[in-house]
């Protein structure tokens, strides 16, 4: 038997802890798994409604996707409650205990820099301009690990030709919040506060990218970027900007916080490229939250569409 030491660990290769706790949890599942087929049932059919569905505010209206994956939801137990998010915590099991509290009502978006309609919007008449959409969306992590998340919201593209940036504005910055009083993480110096993200303008018009403010029906949930974020499904999670108060245009390329923090590790455009290796694991495989086996990483994970967007591009010297 290989007993691996703890500095050889990779912390892809980590199973989470709260997965780790419901092995047991695991191997039921497995057994219905056996029974559905068995009697015919789907194995969700067999599942308590409450590992999938939030009781929460639920959004009304909500469209279909045609943009959406076939593949099979992450349960909603394990989205939420395994987190990066470090305006909150380094530990993934922390923001949705620290987060319960956090208030997002009152909450403005201020919208400046190269766009003809500067103004600062409250959240609500943002997520009212345009019908709500139910995007089944995977979500790579660049630690290896992913989700498949029922986002809801509608593309930013919507709300990038309402604000009519100038022709200069070659990119788009996401700040989120800064409130230590509300996000213990921002107490400690971990990252560059506040969190900041950019896109080039061709990738933020894009159909694919999401302007988020729900999930599985609901609300957002605190520890999941309430009340609005950016989905950015081809790239790696840390570029899908959370609690975002601020939208800047903007000629130049973004300094983002994890680029800053770490720029051999991480890029302005961190697409997701089972050939470009994080500097101390490989990204060649990932391993699906609420699962135990890893399965191949996609290029643009998965998603196609987006490829003509970096054509001529070297996508291992612009990771």
């Amino acid at each position: 038997m290989l007993i691996k030491k703890a500095e050889d660990i990779l912390s892809s290769e980590i199973t989470p802890k709260s997965l780790y706790l419901n092995r047991r949890k695991f191997l039921a599942g497995a057994a219905l798994a056996g029974a559905a087929a068995a009697t015919g049932a789907g194995l969700r059919e067999l599942i308590a409604p409450s590992t999938t569905v939030f009781a929460g505010n639920k959004i009304n209206g909500i469209q279909k996707s045609p943009l959406s994956t076939t593949e099979a939801v992450t349960p909603y137990k394990d989205v939420t409650n395994y987190n990066n998010y470090y305006e909150f915590s380094t530990e993934k099991d922390e923001p949705a205990k620290l987060a319960q509290k956090f208030r997002t009502r009152p909450w403005k978006v201020k919208i400046d820099g190269l766009v003809e309609k500067k103004q600062e919007l409250d959240v609500d008449a943002i997520i009212k301009m345009a019908p709500p959409e139910e995007r089944i969306y995977r979500h790579r992590c660049v630690e290896g690990w992913s989700i498949v998340v029922p986002w809801i919201g509608f593309s930013l593209s919507e709300l990038i030709k309402r604000v009519n940036p100038t022709s200069k504005a070659t990119f788009v910055e996401f700040t989120t919040i800064f409130d230590p009083g509300q996000m213990p993480g921002q107490m400690r110096n971990v990252l560059e506060w506040p969190y900041v993200e950019g896109l080039r303008m061709d990738e933020a018009m894009h159909p694919l990218a999401l302007l988020c403010f729900g999930m599985y029906g609901e609300d957002l949930p605190n520890q999941d970027g309430a009340p609005l974020r950016i989905v950015v499904p081809w790239k790696y999670g840390f570029k899908s900007a959370k609690a975002i108060v601020k939208i800047h245009f903007t000629d130049k390329q973004p300094l983002n916080t994890w680029n800053i923090s770490a720029p051999r590790e991480y890029g302005f455009y961190s697409n997701v490229n089972p050939n470009v290796d994080h500097p101390r694991w490989s990204q060649a495989k990932e391993r699906r939250l609420g699962e135990f086996l890893k399965r191949p990483t996609l290029m643009f994970n998965g998603y196609d569409q987006v490829a003509s967007l970096y054509s001529g591009m070297d996508l291992k010297k612009n990771f």
